[in-house]
Order: C-alpha cells, then structure tokens, then sequence
C-alpha cells in the first residue's frame, strides 16, 4: 500500500535508486505516492567518496533515513549512512511483509476493486492494527474474533479471513465455537458437568494442540481451540463439541453447537 502524504524525519524509507549524480543520489520511495528524496553525498557512506557509484547502483533498492521535509519545495532529504545493518534487515523485512499484505488485499477483495473500496477497507484495518499485515496474520490466527472492532462490512471481514488462512504463515491458530447444554434431570448440573469434560477430551488431546472450555451463561459454554494449522483446530473444535453434545444427550439432555454468541449474553 503506498501512502498518499509525506514521511516523517527519523522515518527509515525504502526506496529505489533513480538517478546517481556527482552530489548524490535520488531515490524512489517506495512506500509513498509520487515522493522521490535525494541523499547528497556525504549521507551515501561515511568518510571520504570519490565515486558515488562504488557505494550505490541504479536500480538498487536501499533504506533511508528521512533528515527533512520540506512540502513547500517538494524535497526529501535522507541518509542512506545513518541506517545500520539491524535497521536496514528490519525495515526490508517489514516492506516485504507489507507487499505481501498488498497482494493478499487483492486477493480478498478481488484484482479489479476499486481505489476506493480498497482504501476504505485498508484504512478501517490500520485503525486497529500497525500494518496490514499485521491485520492478516491476527485475521489467520483467530479468524472473525481478530476483525470484531474493525469497521468493514461482512463480506470484506470473510474475505480477508479466508485469504488469510489460505496466505499466510502463523505458528498456531485460534478458533472459538460455542455449545448450549441443558438437561432436565435432577442430578442436571452433573451431566452437564460430565459434557464439559467430555468435550476436554478427558486428556486425549493430541500434541500441539490446547483446547479451553468456559462458562459462559447458562446453558452456554465456550470452547477454544489453538493448534499448529486451520484444518486441525477446526477438527478439533467440532470433535470436542460433538463429544459433549454426545455426553449430555446420552444422559437425557439437549445439546448444540454454533459459532457466534449469542446475541442476549452481549
């Protein structure tokens, strides 16, 4: 996503290199809409330069430290000598990160939305979050719970789930789900109880795999499920449900799943 304004000084940029001239070098950045900086000289590399193009290439992408702004004039000064290796390997780092986000936006939203639509939608996820992809890591790890204080509409919240989890990367993921148990009998709150563990597997849960169950609100108990990958917490968040829906009904009870909470225990 390039951005429309100005950067800050202090900011590091990623750029590319445009133009090499005998006082400096002009950079393309990357990152910002029709901004292009100039790094003189004695900003390309510390101690004496006799060619420029020893130290940089046309084409080159570089990180660089903003020093001024100046809108008035139009003039970006930076300094390619003040970034050190850790910030330049983070900075790239987080430029990919951020091209990435770009072609998964694409992806949810389609490859022909409109600047519009996408920028809305960008913008509404840049509130809540530091990056876009930022917001689809969260998006492929908890699913719509990460989207909850967005302000999309439900197709741009399912979309940019469901690119999410077919995308990205995570280490783990979270699902939720919700099951309603009753039971009539006398001893209720013991078979509702005995559901409960069922639906903990009663200490089978295989490896890589936590799974929370909690109250609620009467008849209604969450389960949540963290596991290495999507299809696995899925699986294991219906295979728990179905245990305790199995458990509560054997004993003369009621039992169901759904996926949102319901809307009276808000």
């Amino acid at each position: 996503m390039k951005y429309s304004g100005w950067p800050e000084p202090g900011e590091l940029v990623v750029g590319d290199v445009d133009e090499i001239a005998d006082f400096g070098v002009f950079v393309d950045l990357d990152q910002y809409e029709d901004k292009r900086g100039l790094c003189h000289i004695s900003e390309v590399a510390s101690g004496w330069i006799k060619n420029v193009r020893d130290h940089v290439r046309e084409g080159q992408t570089v990180v660089a430290k903003v020093l001024e702004v100046d809108e008035s004039s139009n003039q970006i000064d930076l300094s390619i000598k003040d970034v050190n290796e850790h910030q330049r390997k983070e900075t790239i780092q987080d430029w990919k990160n951020e091209r990435k986000a770009d072609n998964w936006m694409l992806i949810a939203l389609g490859e022909d939305v409109d600047d519009d639509r996408y920028t809305g939608v960008a913008n509404a996820l840049l509130v809540e979050y530091e990056s876009l992809y930022d917001a689809f890591e969260a998006a492929a790890i908890s699913g719509d719970e990460a989207l909850e204080d967005v302000d999309i509409d439900e197709e741009a919240a399912d979309a940019i789930v469901a690119a999410a989890r077919d995308n990205v990367s995570v280490p783990y993921v979270d699902v939720t789900g919700y099951v309603d148990l009753e039971s009539p009998a006398s001893d209720g709150v013991d078979d509702v109880k005995a559901a409960l563990e069922a639906a903990e597997g009663n200490g089978e849960i295989p490896d890589g795999v936590e799974l929370d169950v909690g109250y609620v609100g009467s008849p209604e108990y969450r389960i949540k499920v963290r596991a290495p990958d999507y299809k696995t917490a899925e699986h294991q968040l219906e295979a728990a449900a179905g245990r305790a829906r199995e458990s509560i009904e054997s004993n003369g009870g009621t039992g169901g799943f759904h996926r949102e909470r319901r809307e009276d225990d808000e």
